[in-house]
């Protein structure tokens, strides 16, 4: 059974920068997907950025390219989200996601994760 445990929110001015952390236990493969996805109030989920951890592939939502990078540890089980350049509009509950392997899609796709961290708030003050 796959857990996820996530860290690294808070709270920030614009233009100011984040790092969320996702820790998974219970993998059955080596190689899985990973992702965050993120819920601002009254909003549906919306899909950050994603990760393939057996070759790096990764995915990015239009509104995050160029400001936000998902990264792996060397033990692919720990992913990271550098978030730079924040803006009000990224302020949300921040989720992790697994999706095991070992073929996976690695998309912003909800229904394709199996597994949810708890969340992490991200505020950016204007």
């Amino acid at each position: 059974h796959v857990q996820l445990m996530e860290s690294g929110g808070g709270s920030v001015q614009t233009g100011g920068s984040l790092r969320l952390s996702c820790a998974a236990s219970g993998y059955t493969y080596s190689s899985n997907c990973m992702g965050f996805f993120r819920q601002a109030p009254g909003k549906e989920r919306e899909g950050v950025a994603s990760i393939y951890t057996g070759g790096g592939i990764t995915f990015y939502a239009d509104s995050v390219k160029g400001r936000f990078t998902i990264s792996q540890d060397n033990t692919k089980t720990t992913v990271y989200l550098q978030m730079n350049s924040l803006k009000p509009e990224d302020s949300a509950m921040y989720y992790c996601a697994a999706e095991e392997g070992p073929i996976c899609l690695a998309a912003l796709r909800i229904a394709n994760y199996n597994y949810w961290g708890q969340g992490t708030q991200v505020t950016v003050s204007s």
